[in-house]
């Protein structure tokens, strides 16, 4: 019997002790009834309460607690599968780059803390399964993190390390009658956690599904599944591979659908090797994820069965050919995603209808792959993307990004990092591959192996990806770090950045485009984000070797925890006290960790990902199928003809348009759309009508992810409106909108001059100026008061986390200050620049001109003018200053009571938009509530925009409110200024809600992506502070 030598735990060389040999993940049943049942007499659970002691080091913990004369019966119990730092031991701790340990310990490389280093001590007491006796028994930990040492009935039976595959060991010469004591000890950190410094929470313990298993006497042990394709892809070799614990019979049946293809009788030896002839196997894609089903009944030499190995088969040939990677012989693009194992609730303790509901949600909105970061995710995953098609780039237990940066590249020195040529760290790594491919080697929505993540780069990683390729020759070999490091530039077969801007993409194919170019992380999704990811996506249209990318990434990294008030929120990085941290950068998700629910960039993410693009001609439209497989004819068109948002005609067609193809179609010609063309004859000639053509397509019948009718791709042509014959107004457009008409303009105007103030009278309504105090000061329609606050012009915005990465609120800062102390005076109360009052026959209008204090001084001036018909036309104008550079937002800030909190908008949506995220929205009329325009990223910051927009109504439960309406306004409603958003880091930290914060814009800056640590706004979008801006509105009362 061996011993266990805690000293080894500091050993690189030193992580697998009697650990069961990597296999398949495949499942085995005691008979073809049982499978079909489900009923798994192999396999026992062991979830559940085990008994736990928590040491803080390994000084601290009980010296014998393993020993069957021990009763640990009195301790504490715990749930497993759990993280400790989940269940009230330890606390999460959030680091990306930096080591956990940075600045606690002095901790010399490979070695590991040793006055904090959580020790989990864990015992459970059990018995035998009856059906399970006189057989071969053996546990598997699917997950412990970092390292776990193992005992039963105090005899040592093995230690292993990788957090993220299973660590299984053979229990059978130390179990006996009656209960048995299990006991396991795992350490937070061992010397392999060098290279599990990923990007995400630190936890420890057991965390993943325990079980024990038992195998029969004739057992396969491990399956490898092959489909080799000819070059025609009409004609395959189903290759299966077998290794068995002795010799015995087999039976492989190939069926379909329920439906047997064909079955054959072989013998079976301890390694085996049967290929079946597939004729017209239907082939598997993310557009068609075919299965078949392939059953394996193993029998002995007498021919009784002893078990039965279900195992599902995706015909697919992926290769690079011509230096482009290929699926089924057509160029593939990945439209990916990153994804960490997460859930708000558990850690990366993730459930089976959490999982599914984020494979629905990717296959929804046109997510086509995902890259497992930055290690193998828990075995449910792969079956479900086999199933719902979703390719893969599986990566190993690979990032030590806290033991190198830049200056390595830069110097040549690489004294400190890891594991890149230290002989001692290879075996560990070449392990760590082994036992991934071993257990996920038969899913076919695994395309290509990942050697890791931000590692640099070296000997070591390249001898895993060589390991990779010796084991599986039909899939590729995926590494970024050698863009780092390119002295095992063959590491990768594809050339993989992070971040690179599209130009950076186009300059180094132009100069070396000897593999194909994928961004392994792309448009960093921190917070209000994915601006201008468009450009990513349209380079896979026009560069052959761009196949696409994996944006960072799936869910935010929050996990639930009450405040000091017992009120549950998402707590990011630092907020249990852990330090060092790197804080909200945990929240880069395209989905709120809360319910998982899409963040309003999913939107963004659909558009850009869709497989049809639809581009509009002078009579019709035209359709370019980009997908692989997939003629359009199997979905519906659905053409929408909107006017003002209203809709004016509908009509459903098939429209075949063959896979990596493109159609043009005239709309009058299409089976009845004569109607739809003949309204369209109005559009520009009616005034006030503005028509928008949707062309749709929509599933036709129910898939495993989405209902009939589900939108998957579409295109809008916007058919502007025809100014009024009479030059009209701002109100006329508002009017033809409402679908009525403004009453009493010749009314008349009652105008009241007074010492401080001038007051306007209409019917139904009155307004009020101060000549001293900065502006509007009241607007009453039908004798209730609209205005809460001066309306004050507005140049800020409260910094989104991009902003922060690129420090825009140094650069920006004076605008900040200009929106919240503008004045007429820069001196005194008395000494300001008079309001200039002019009166027309059917107007009055005021102009103050603000100081704004900044350096060198600017100014701006708002008119207001004031018509019979309750309308106040606003204008806001800006001379250049050249010394000020960029400017947030150009723009008017309202406060109105509270009680005003629906909204109802005509313009870009339904989600937030922004000058360089709004290719996903459509132009139409929507409702919600101002409330929900507060997005649910981690720190409070800018959201809720719309772009677009021609009218906008804040109303209260009944309706009464006020109308704004411009021309393709810049407009949000908020419970809040951007000033008391950008103070708060938490959404519980906001103030009590008392306005409804309104903000008319002529424009707001776009809001980046390409990278969240200095990644500038494409020029494009910001506003151009060096020629004059004027921005013209309107508002009334409803």
């Amino acid at each position: 019997m061996g011993t266990f030598n805690y000293d080894l735990v500091k050993d690189p060389t030193y992580f697998n002790d009697n650990r069961v040999a990597a296999h398949s993940d495949h499942k085995y049943y005691a008979s073809v009834e049982a499978m079909e049942q489900d009923v798994d007499n192999f396999r026992h659970s062991l979830n559940g309460l085990w008994k736990f002691h928590y040491a803080k080091n390994y000084n601290s913990t009980i010296p014998g607690f393993e020993k069957t004369e021990y009763c640990c019966k009195s301790w504490d119990d715990i749930r497993v599968p759990a993280h400790i730092q989940m269940e009230g031991y330890d606390v999460p701790q959030y680091a990306n780059v930096q080591y956990p340990w940075e600045g606690r310990e002095e901790v010399e490389l490979g070695q590991i803390p040793e006055r904090f280093n959580p020790v989990a001590s864990y015992v459970k007491y059990f018995e035998v399964p009856e059906e399970m006796e006189g057989k071969k028994v053996f546990i598997s930990f699917q997950g412990a993190e970092s390292g776990i040492a193992v005992w039963l009935n105090g005899n040592f039976v093995g230690y292993s390390e990788d957090t993220f595959t299973p660590s299984e060991f053979e229990l059978t010469p130390y179990l006996k009658e009656g209960e048995n004591k299990l006991a396991a000890q795992v350490f937070k950190w061992t010397s392999s956690s060098w290279c599990e410094d990923q990007d995400f929470f630190r936890f420890s313990g057991i965390y993943r599904d325990v079980y024990l298993y038992a195998i029969p006497e004739v057992h396969v042990s491990d399956v490898k599944i092959q489909t080799l394709l000819d070059d025609t892809f009409t004609k395959a070799d189903l290759v299966i591979d077998t290794k068995a614990t002795k010799a015995g019979k087999v039976k492989i049946t190939l069926s379909k659908a329920g439906k047997e293809l064909q079955s054959v009788e072989e013998t079976l030896a301890e390694e085996s090797q049967y290929v079946m002839k597939v004729e017209n196997p239907e082939l598997w894609s993310a557009e068609s994820p075919v299965l078949y089903d392939l059953l394996l009944e193993v029998m002995d030499e007498n021919g009784q069965v002893t078990e039965v190995i279900p195992q599902r088969v995706g015909f697919r040939r992926f290769e690079m050919k011509d230096s482009i990677m290929m699926l089924n012989g057509k160029r593939i693009v990945f439209k990916g995603v990153n994804r960490h194992e997460f859930s708000s609730v558990s850690g990366r303790v993730v459930s089976r209808e959490e999982l599914i509901k984020d494979l629905v949600t990717m296959k929804q909105n046109n997510i086509n792959a995902i890259r497992t970061c930055h290690y193998p995710d828990a075995v449910g995953i792969y079956e479900l993307c086999d199933e719902y098609g979703i390719y893969m780039i599986a990566e190993c237990n690979m990032e030590s990004h806290g033991s190198w940066d830049i200056s390595a590249e830069q110097t040549g020195d690489f004294s400190k990092v890891v594991p890149c040529d230290r002989p001692e760290w290879m075996d560990m790594m070449l392990d760590r591959v082994n036992s991934m491919y071993q257990r996920d080697k038969n899913h076919p929505a695994i395309l290509i192996w990942s050697c890791g993540n931000e590692s640099f780069g070296g000997k070591v990683i390249y001898e895993m990806s060589q390991l990779y390729r010796k084991m599986d020759p039909n899939r590729l070999v995926h590494y970024e770090g050698v863009c780092h490091d390119r002295r095992y530039n063959n590491t990768s077969d594809m050339e993989s950045q992070m971040y690179p801007s599209v130009e950076a993409i186009k300059e180094f194919l132009a100069k070396d485009d000897s593999k194909p170019f994928i961004c392994c992380e792309y448009t960093h999704a921190m917070g209000n984000s994915c601006g201008a990811m468009h450009k990513y996506t349209d380079l896979t249209d026009t560069e052959p070797k761009y196949q696409g990318g994996f944006i960072w990434d799936y869910i935010d990294q929050s996990i639930y925890k009450k405040d000091r008030y017992g009120k549950e929120f998402q707590a990011y990085g630092g907020d249990f006290g852990e330090r060092p941290t790197d804080y909200n950068f945990s929240g880069n998700g395209i989905c709120y960790a809360k319910g998982r629910a899409e963040s309003p960039k999913m939107q963004e993410v659909k558009f850009n990902y869709q497989n049809i693009s639809v581009s509009f001609t002078e009579d019709g439209f035209t359709v370019k199928n980009k997908n692989l497989f997939t003629d359009t004819a199997e979905y519906d068109c659905i053409l929408l003809l909107e006017k003002n948002g209203v809709a004016a005609g509908r009509r459903k067609i098939a429209l075949s348009v063959a896979p990596l193809s493109e159609k043009t179609f005239v709309l009058a010609e299409l089976e009845g759309c004569m109607a739809l063309a003949d309204e369209l004859e109005h559009a520009g000639k009616e005034a006030g009508a503005e028509y928008a053509l949707t062309v749709s397509f929509v599933l036709r019948e129910e898939l495993l992810w989405a209902k009939p009718g589900h939108e998957i791709a579409f295109g809008q042509k916007i058919f502007a409106a025809k100014s009024p014959a009479n030059g009209g107004t701002i109100g006329d457009a508002a009017a033809e909108y409402e679908g009525k008409c403004v009453t009493n303009r010749k009314a008349g105007l009652q105008i009241i001059r007074g010492k401080w103030n001038l007051g306007v009278k209409g019917e139904n309504f009155d307004v009020l100026f101060s000549y001293n105090s900065c502006g509007l000061v009241s607007y009453r329609y039908m004798g209730k008061e609209l205005i809460e606050k001066i309306p004050m012009p507005n140049f800020w915005r409260a910094p989104i986390d991009n902003d922060c990465g690129s420090r825009m609120q140094g650069r920006m800062a004076q605008w900040k200050i200009a929106s919240m102390y503008a004045g007429m005076s820069s001196k005194g109360m008395f000494d300001y620049e008079e309001p200039v009052v002019r009166e027309e026959e059917n107007s009055v209008s005021i102009t103050y001109t603000y100081l704004l204090p900044t350096t060198p001084q600017a100014k701006c001036r708002v008119t207001y003018t004031v018509t019979p018909d309750a309308y106040v036309q606003t204008e806001l104008t800006y001379d250049p200053v050249e010394e000020l550079g960029d400017m947030p937002e150009f723009g008017i800030l309202f406060k109105l009571n509270a009680d005003y909190d629906r909204l109802e908008w005509y313009g870009l949506g339904p989600q937030e938009t922004y000058a360089d995220r709004r290719c996903g929205a459509k132009l139409g009329v929507y409702k919600n509530r101002v409330a929900d325009n507060m997005a649910q990223y981690l720190v409070p910051q800018e959201c809720g925009n719309k772009v677009g927009v021609r009218y906008a109504k804040v109303t209260d439960a009944r309706g009464r409110g006020m109308l704004f309406t411009g021309d393709e306004l810049s407009f949000s409603a908020l419970p809040y200024t951007p000033h008391e958003l950008e103070n708060a880091m938490h959404a519980y930290e906001l103030p009590e809600v008392h306005y409804t914060v309104v903000r008319v814009a002529l424009a707001q800056m776009g809001i980046g992506g390409d990278d969240s640590w200095g990644a500038p706004v494409h020029p494009e979008y910001h506003i151009d502070v060096t020629k004059p801006l004027t921005l013209r509105f309107g508002f009334r009362g409803i």
